[in-house]
């Protein structure tokens, strides 16, 4: 059965994402549209790019995600370099690494830009902080006086997952000047509204790397850094939790990986392979009541 999907955000906890397409596709599921924010987006990609779920695993196993940590070469030596980055070029890490990979994987797939996929096949969420607005890609890409079917989808990617402080930001030149863009999670981890617009003609399907809303207990903010990470966690999610309904959770596969560090890149194999049979888990018992319609 053709469904449409949507993933959201989540860092190096994606990995739950491999179990759940592999499940999906021993029930005979293929996804005909795809979007994502940040590590869901890359999902997003490699399953519109044409990835099956072995070439996927293949993919992701032979990624060392401690790799996509590139700091200045300087930093190596002098270490307090790496925070004058974050000062100067607003991220610790340079995220090039990152993008090469991705364009490296897709390029594989014979797929570069949004022109190379069917038009409408994958859009991917990002943050302009320049002019504080949420964007979807390709669609909004004219804004920017770009041509979305020249427009590298490594970039868009790459743009999805910049983890504020983090990644450096990526920059688009404009006509008005640069536009910085960061992890699309800062406004949408979980953009279900792409499809669910009263267009739909096909089951719409969501993965969310959580627990349903009722089950996630209110933060303790007792210091400081408590009300930073609460401030960025509703940020990242207050929108899309406002979104979804009870109508909505019914067609929402949720796999709980709260214990695990979105950006906890030194995830060791067993760790990968404990995410991947999560998201089998919860998929396999979210199919067995699962009715889906358009």
């Amino acid at each position: 059965m053709e469904i449409d999907g949507v993933f959201s955000g989540g860092g190096v906890k994606a990995f739950a994402f491999v179990g759940a397409y592999q499940v999906l596709t021993e029930k005979g599921y293929t996804f005909k549209r795809v979007a994502g924010t940040s590590a869901g987006s890359i999902v997003a990609a490699f399953i519109a790019a044409g990835y099956n779920v072995k070439e996927m695993e293949k993919a992701l196993e032979e990624l060392d995600t401690k790799s996509l940590l590139d700091p200045p070469k300087c930093s190596k030596t002098l270490p307090l370099l790496k925070w004058l980055n974050l000062y100067f070029r607003l991220g610790l890490y340079k995220g090039r690494i990152l993008e090469k990979w991705l364009c490296k994987k897709l390029g594989e797939k014979g797929v570069r830009t949004f022109g190379d996929l069917p038009e409408g096949a994958l859009k991917v969420v990002a943050s302009d902080l320049s002019n504080g607005r949420m964007i979807v890609i390709p669609d909004d890409l004219h804004l920017y006086g770009q041509d979305w079917r020249e427009f590298s989808i490594a970039k868009a990617l790459r743009m999805s997952c910049g983890i504020p402080f983090f990644f450096e930001p990526v920059k688009l030149n404009t006509e008005k000047g640069d536009s910085i863009f960061v992890d699309g999670g800062v406004l949408s981890n979980f953009p279900l509204w792409i499809y669910d617009n009263g267009k739909r003609v096909r089951p719409l399907l969501g993965l969310k790397l959580s627990s349903p809303i009722t089950e996630i207990h209110p933060h303790k903010i007792g210091n400081g850094l408590h009300l930073f990470e609460a401030l960025i966690k509703a940020m990242m999610n207050a929108h899309d939790n406002r979104y979804i309904s009870r109508r909505h959770e019914k067609n929402i596969i949720f796999i709980p990986v709260e214990h695990y560090n979105a950006a906890q890149f030194d995830l060791d194999d067993e760790a990968k392979k404990h995410l991947i049979q999560l998201g089998r888990t919860k998929t396999e018992e979210f199919l067995q009541n699962w009715r889906p319609v358009v």
